[in-house]
């Protein structure tokens, strides 16, 4: 079932949290939300769970729109907020079948769903348990098991594996990615590179507004127009060497990598690759150049890229 946002705008007062966003998630896809704090995630996110009503604008899950049919779409939705809800003195099963039933699901169904749950979210050895006896990250398997016990076809996850060890992230980002074959993933994080392991599709909003849309690998493409390379020259002052790669046309920005290393961080200027100049230049010196390779943009650098305005 895919999410269509159209023109989305949220106000509060006299801020836009959110301004004119469109985008569309399709089914089978798990798409990467990014931002940085007050940038309209969480917002977004609200919005197409009907938990907030736009402004301006219109959002369809599936053939529902927000509007006009927001109970159709919160059937066809499991969420999970930041602040994950749930009650630490209610044994785990009791609060499954609670939300089983609040979902509308009766009789043996919900045994049913329950067992299912259970068995998809990993929780069969921790099943007799209270919440509040539970681990963080086995409450966060809790909580995606309540957003998914009624069988959505669209998940919305806000910050899903906030404050998990490096072992539970794992695990979490393992089944949502499982879960992701199946349903309409929309994952909210600070945790980048998480985000990249997980994700078919990051989307950057910055000041209510979309900034970059794609895969990493389209990401980096773009913010690529800028060659970065690795350059060692030996048998050679540092100094001298500084100044020679600054003369040179093509280059940008270098940057010494540790006094006397003979390491370079080399930026060409955009859309201009430096490597023949620095082989050409290497030669008329008589310097040995051992090392030129390329920098891999990292995620974190193209996010600060767009929301550091």
């Amino acid at each position: 079932m895919d999410i269509v946002v159209e023109n989305l705008t949220k106000r509060f007062g006299a801020q836009k949290a959110v301004d004119n966003i469109s985008f569309r998630v399709r089914t089978g896809e798990v798409l990467g939300f990014l931002g940085p704090n007050g940038a309209g995630k969480t917002t977004t996110m609200k919005a197409i769970t009907t938990y907030l009503t736009p402004n301006e604008g219109n959002i369809f899950v599936g053939p529902h729109s927000v509007r006009e049919q927001p109970d159709e779409v919160k059937k066809n939705i499991g969420y999970l907020p930041e602040n994950n809800p749930l009650y630490p003195d209610m044994p785990m099963i009791d609060y499954l079948r609670f939300v089983a039933k609040m979902q509308g699901i009766t009789g043996e169904k919900i045994r049913e769903r329950i067992h299912d749950m259970i068995r998809i979210c990993g929780l069969e050895g921790e099943k007799h348990k209270k919440i509040g006896e539970l681990s963080k990250g086995y409450q966060q398997r809790v909580g995606l098991a309540q957003a998914l016990i009624h069988d959505p076809q669209v998940l919305i996850l806000d910050e899903p594996t906030s404050g998990l060890d490096p072992n539970q992230i794992v695990e979490i980002r393992e089944l949502i990615k499982k879960i992701g074959r199946e349903k309409t993933v929309i994952l909210s994080s600070h945790i980048l590179a998480e985000v990249e392991a997980t994700c078919d599709r990051i989307m950057i909003i910055n000041r209510g507004r979309i900034v970059a849309d794609g895969t990493a690998r389209d990401l980096r493409r773009h913010s690529e127009g800028r060659e970065v390379l690795r350059v060692r020259i030996e048998d050679a002052d540092s100094n001298e060497v500084f100044q020679a790669l600054r003369g040179i046309a093509a280059i940008g920005l270098v940057d010494p990598l540790g006094t006397g290393t003979g390491f370079f961080e080399v930026q060409s200027k955009p859309e201009l690759s430096a490597r023949r100049d620095i082989f050409r230049l290497c030669v008329d010196k008589g310097w040995m150049l051992t090392e030129m390779s390329p920098i891999e943009t990292k995620l974190e650098d193209i996010f600060r890229e767009l929301t550091m305005n």
